[in-house]
């Protein structure tokens, strides 16, 4: 596990992996784009679910297309 990671970091320095790749990359723009939508809507709480859920939707379509 932490050769994998180590490995993982060093090609992210080396500018040879996408950071698009990255499992939590979507979950974590999901999350932006809800907390907006929730401060914009005065409900921040709702936001935050509709963007997590969101987010995990968009990365499980990347995994099935990749």
């Amino acid at each position: 596990m932490k050769n994998k990671w180590l490995s993982s970091l060093r090609a992210k320095i080396k500018g040879k992996e996408d950071e698009t790749s990255s499992p939590e990359y979507y979950i974590g723009l999901g999350m932006c784009f809800g907390v907006a939508f929730g401060a914009a809507l005065d409900n921040i709480g709702l936001g935050i679910s509709l963007g997590l859920i969101i987010g995990v939707a968009v990365q499980k379509i990347k995994d099935k297309k990749a």
